[in-house]
């Protein structure tokens, strides 16, 4: 289910003084591939709940380029949501997800193997508040870039 940040934050709570732990990843999730789903099924192994934090379009096109997002935040949200590994979709739009985890305190906070786990935006925040960070492996030949470069590539042909 798609969510605001107000809807999720008492969810969120909820989980956890349950007993349910909370992992929480973040990412542009553009044109969703392989190597997303590989990801996203790996990060929802460590925790009982998956929270994506999913980045606004206009986030997208700050980090990625004009060109980008090809589906827009509306869309690429819903996709996530049907997903069986996905508890919540929360979008934001800062450049960063850190306003974002220091809201939530997840359990686990969790990046692709692209990402060492010191690199990983807000994992002081969930460290001191003792969860854990981790950067899991990477898929090679699996990227958003190389699905657009191939896309382009066939246009051209």
């Amino acid at each position: 289910m798609v969510y605001t940040l107000s809807e999720l934050l008492p969810r969120v709570r909820t989980w956890q003084q349950s007993g349910q732990e909370v992992v929480f990843t973040n990412g542009c999730f553009d044109l969703l591939h392989l190597g997303h789903i590989t990801y996203l099924k790996q990060a929802a192994e460590l925790g009982d709940r998956l929270v994506i934090g999913l980045n606004s379009d206009a986030s997208v096109r700050r980090l990625k380029g004009a060109h980008r997002p090809v589906k827009d935040e509306a869309t690429r949200a819903a996709i996530l949501s049907t997903l069986r590994m996905v508890d919540a979709v929360v979008i934001f739009s800062e450049d960063t997800p850190l306003a974002l985890i220091t809201a939530l305190l997840p359990d686990t906070l969790v990046k692709g193997g692209d990402w060492a786990p010191e690199q990983i935006v807000g994992s002081d925040v969930v460290l001191a508040h003792g969860g854990r960070v981790e950067s899991l492996t990477f898929v090679e030949g699996h990227s958003t870039t190389s699905l657009e470069h191939k896309i382009r590539q066939r246009r051209v042909e």
